[in-house]
């Protein structure tokens, strides 16, 4: 019998910079582990200013010298979101707000998660926006994706396993 995918939906404010680099380097990651067959990726930003536009390109340079080819093209948070995804992860304490104002039942609330849980090692509340900075900033959101993205495969697949 063939389990359904866990699908999963990172949530930034534009879907240019933060959630696009976790989508990539989640599916990145699961290609690597062998995984890709189990959990279904997708990112999405919470205004749709950018709709329809590829990643922030200082945000793209610095994923590629990592390896990463973000290919995600923007587009905003859908009310039916809420209902195809299991998991949905917001990149700060705003994201995850404006998440919350938009689930329309108790049940959608619940599948909202904070990004940082799966990273503590950076003990950062959020993971930062790095659109006005400069390349620090780009470097640390990557580095933070890439723990957090390893220790939320750890963690779902651990769960998948007790199932």
């Amino acid at each position: 019998m063939q389990q359904s995918k866990t699908k999963i939906l990172f949530v930034c404010l534009g879907n240019i910079c933060r959630s696009p680099l976790a989508e990539t380097i989640m599916n990145d990651l699961l290609e690597k582990r062998g995984l890709q067959d189990f959990y279904s990726v997708d990112s999405a930003g919470i205004i749709d200013y950018h709709e329809g536009e590829r990643a922030d390109y200082r945000m793209r340079c610095h994923a590629s010298f990592r390896g990463y080819d973000i290919t995600h093209l923007s587009r905003p948070v859908q009310k039916s979101d809420f209902e195809k995804f299991d998991l949905i992860i917001g990149m700060d304490n705003q994201n995850v707000r404006d998440l919350q104002s938009l689930a329309e039942t108790e049940q959608q609330r619940d599948k909202i998660q904070k990004m940082t849980i799966y990273c503590p090692e950076f003990n950062r509340d959020t993971v930062p926006d790095p659109y006005y900075g400069g390349d620090a900033g780009f470097e640390l959101v990557i580095n933070m994706l890439e723990k957090g993205c390893a220790n939320l495969i750890d963690a779902l697949e651990q769960q998948r396993k007790e199932e």
